[in-house]
């Protein structure tokens, strides 16, 4: 059951001008960091070019631990009073936005939800920030689920509106001429949840190609030196591919997924979580990512489909992150003016 009645595709398409955001995340593209929360800072650039004032109380980078929060904090307190407040992430950066004297509107991604019940008072944190939100935005109607599921109280005040895509940016690109085809390209860290090991065993069960780890972590030991595998670390965005991979145990959304279909890329997804609510037949693949034959059968289908694919642009077009933006436009607007979620 959903845990609202009315969804994104409800709201309102009238163009306001003119709200002053107070636009408060933990992730945010810095010098140190350009790919750490670069979804959150494109829907801000198109709530600017949509004449809108969007004021940053934002973390750019990654070192600094646990101590960066208290920072975010100090400048959530020093940010001039704005007409709505909104935060990614339901804790911290949800919870420092609550103490702002304004409306709040908060987008959930994943971890947020997934840390409820999972790590020791999380749960009351986040139920304060809820019932303080005029809206509580989730990327996806799987976690929309999730977090009514877990939280009772976010019942009747969600919208399900992903951070979209940027057509202009993500379009089509070069064939991966330096990587043996079919180049198969994973995204992401290399975690247990990513389940990296078990997409390596998958490829190494076909006869050609190569597999591209973009990312780094905990596994990288587990899948460098295999047959036909490379990790080349973290950068900033990586379009050589002719499939890419993203088979995680859950993903709440699949933001990278979204911006490898927006090149024409065909995709390797998880049939858990949010992926299924945009991968067509014709865009990529959904797995069960716990069944490795049937993941290297994946990877061969995923090969045989057109390169490029337009089906795959074609989906992905329909979450423009300028449609987005104006979605997001009428969430916010409606909490300047105090209508009911």
């Amino acid at each position: 059951m959903r845990c609202a009645t009315s969804g994104a595709s409800t709201i309102a398409s009238a163009h306001i001008t003119d709200v002053r955001v107070l636009l408060v995340s933990q992730m945010y593209p810095g010098p140190d960091d350009p790919d750490l929360g670069t979804f959150v800072a494109q829907g801000a650039n198109e709530l600017r070019a949509r004449g809108h004032d969007v004021d940053l109380a934002v973390l750019d980078r990654r070192a600094g631990g646990k101590l960066r929060f208290l920072e975010l904090r100090r400048s959530v307190k020093r940010s001039a009073t704005p007409d709505v407040v909104w935060a990614h992430f339901l804790v911290p950066a949800g919870l420092f936005a609550s103490e702002v004297d304004a409306p709040l509107v908060v987008t959930a991604h994943g971890r947020d939800v997934r840390n409820i019940g999972a790590v020791p008072g999380v749960a009351s944190l986040t139920r304060r920030v809820v019932r303080r939100a005029a809206t509580v935005v989730c990327v996806s109607r799987y976690l929309e689920r999730e977090l009514c599921e877990r939280l009772p109280a976010a019942r009747g005040k969600t919208e399900v509106l992903d951070s979209g895509v940027d057509l202009e940016r993500f379009d089509d690109a070069p064939p991966a001429a330096e990587l043996e085809s079919p180049a198969f390209v994973h995204v992401g860290s290399l975690t247990e949840r990513k389940n990296v090991v078990r997409l390596a065993e998958a490829f190494a069960e076909l006869d050609a190609g190569s597999l591209t780890f973009v990312g780094d972590g905990p596994l990288r030991s587990r899948v460098e030196g295999r047959r036909g595998v490379r990790v080349v670390g973290r950068v900033a965005h990586s379009r050589a591919a002719d499939v890419v991979c993203g088979p995680a145990l859950l993903e709440p959304f699949g933001q990278a997924l979204l911006e490898a279909m927006a090149c024409r890329r065909t995709v390797v997804a998880t049939r858990f979580g949010g992926p299924p609510e945009f991968v067509t037949p014709e865009s990529g693949i959904l797995v069960d990512p716990l069944d490795v034959p049937a993941l290297g059968r994946a990877l061969a289908s995923a090969a045989s489909l057109p390169r490029p694919n337009d089906a795959a642009r074609d989906a992905a077009a329909a979450h423009d992150v300028k449609l987005q933006a104006r979605r997001m436009e009428q969430i916010l607007e409606r909490a300047v003016r105090g209508r009911p979620a």
